[in-house]
């Protein structure tokens, strides 16, 4: 099949009679002996390439439409059922030469107003594509080729899907976008993976090699890759402000390589100008994992550690010793979490503005009272499912933090309709408010926070004993409030 889209594309090119391969990854499928061939021949096509013939990659599954051209789509999906391809192509010809594509060639000159688009327009709408099917425009025509690779198209990669070939993908994409400088992509600032499980170390070890103005990755779900990886990046693209890393397993830690170590502590004192960190789900993760990167990253301003289970207030005691700038933290799911732990989050002062410690079951008033006293610029509290805070906690949180914008308190059977009062004659501004499963809170209580807090846009009381009535008084007193509830008689 590969073979064929040469014939047919390369034909026109530069001298090159084939300029096509198909790369497929390993699997339980045994590829045919044409395939082999086109996978071992592919690095002396890339080779025989010149700069002045540029080519896009296209990255799609062989079973994609793509793929079925008459009599080969079914001989393609029975031989590399469940691959993924990695064609390389040249620059499509300005005429279309298929007896078929002539025959419907009449019939697009008739429709193809988009064709009457001026080239901004045109980019613009490019810019809205994945990367994946970017590549795919780019075999439209020639004009279209020249506009999907302009540069503006290029500051992203944006890849999906689980049968992809990232690492060969990207290997494509990064040399096609170094031709103009050669081996460093000066233009990709952002690099978006999530969710390709088969991208590897290889993969991100590209990335490092030649994106050093790298500023925003994401690999979330991309259980391959390790911490040798994600060294590398972090070492080799001093520029990286967001990483995403949530769902990776094997990552325990945040560090720079010992080389770059070495070599680049004269400049930044063997920091990482990391701003924003996602490492949920990184369940191996430790405290001694965590003092690490507190260590390494001492901008940081957003971090997400939901379901680090192993997480304990040590490890939060490292954190608030390096990291004094954090706003937004999430340690929901923590379970060794307590309120030793609140206290040390608490030296955040008026700088924390979120805060999720949902499920942490050994969190009580007393942890809620050091965040209260000293974080009264707090926006946003979960505190879902934390027992152990009463009517009390709640208190000390509506007197010092007033201006509240959403909290969740669902599922603290100990908070009643004493602990709502506080909070509506408090936190006006309160915008979001959860009660869910929460068996003490009446109809009385919601009255009197729907009275008072009048910019009320949600109102969660599933589960909760609330009446008809209250529901109504709710939506008349907060008329852009959507309450979520579970009584069938309010409609």
């Amino acid at each position: 099949m590969g073979a064929n889209n040469g014939k047919q594309y390369g034909s026109e090119g530069k001298g090159s009679s084939s300029i096509s391969s198909d790369v497929s990854s390993s699997t339980d499928h045994t590829p045919t002996k044409a395939q082999k061939n086109a996978a071992t021949s592919e690095d002396s096509d890339l080779s025989m390439r010149t700069l002045s013939t540029p080519s896009p990659a296209l990255i799609f599954p062989p079973n994609s439409p793509g793929f079925q051209n008459g009599r080969e789509s079914s001989t393609s999906s029975s031989s590399v059922t469940g691959e993924t391809v990695a064609m390389v192509h040249s620059p499509p010809p300005t005429r279309l030469t298929h007896p078929l594509i002539r025959l419907a060639s009449k019939h697009q000159k008739e429709q193809a107003n988009i064709d009457r688009l001026p080239d901004h327009s045109m980019i613009q709408i490019f810019s809205f594509l994945p990367t994946n099917q970017l590549c795919r425009c780019a075999r439209v025509c020639r004009r279209w080729y020249n506009l999907a690779w302009d540069p503006r198209l290029w500051r992203t990669i944006r890849l999906t899907g689980e049968t992809i070939n990232v690492d060969r993908a990207l290997k494509v994409l990064t040399r096609r976008l170094c031709q103009d400088t050669p081996n460093v992509c000066l233009m990709l600032e952002t690099v978006i993976v999530s969710g390709c499980r088969r991208l590897t170390d290889r993969g991100l070890y590209t990335i490092a090699q030649c994106c050093p103005e790298l500023r925003r990755l994401e690999v979330s779900g991309c259980y391959n890759i390790s911490n040798e990886a994600v060294f590398d990046v972090v070492s080799l693209c001093p520029n990286l402000e967001h990483l995403d890393v949530s769902g990776c397993s094997k990552v325990t830690c945040i560090s720079l390589t010992r080389e770059a170590s070495i070599k680049l502590s004269p400049l930044h004192g063997k920091q990482i100008s990391i701003r924003y960190l996602d490492m949920t789900d990184c369940f191996v993760l430790e405290d001694e994992g965590l003092h690490t990167i507190a260590a390494h990253c001492t901008q940081l301003t957003h971090l997400y550690l939901r379901r680090c289970v192993r997480i304990t207030d040590e490890g939060l005691r490292y954190l608030m010793i390096y990291c004094t700038s954090i706003k937004e933290l999430s340690v929901s799911d923590c379970r060794f979490v307590s309120d030793f732990g609140m206290r040390e989050i608490a030296k955040l002062e008026s700088r924390l503005r979120y805060l999720s410690i949902a499920h942490c079951g050994r969190i009580t008033d007393v942890g809620i009272r050091y965040i209260a006293k000293y974080c009264s610029k707090l926006r946003y509290l979960n505190a879902r499912g934390c027992e152990g805070i009463t009517d009390h906690g709640v208190e000390y949180l509506a007197k010092n933090c007033t201006k509240l914008k959403s909290l969740d308190i669902g599922k603290c059977p100990l908070v009643s309709d004493t602990g709502l009062e506080f909070l509506a004659l408090n936190c006006f501004n309160l915008k979001r408010l959860s009660l869910k499963s929460c068996e003490s809170i009446t109809g009385q209580g919601l009255q009197i926070v729907a009275a008072n807090c009048f910019d009320l846009q949600m109102l969660n009381v599933q589960d909760c004993d609330v009446s008809v009535d209250a529901l109504r008084f709710v939506k008349r007193h907060c008329k852009r409030c959507i309450i979520e509830h579970t009584n069938p008689a309010f409609f």
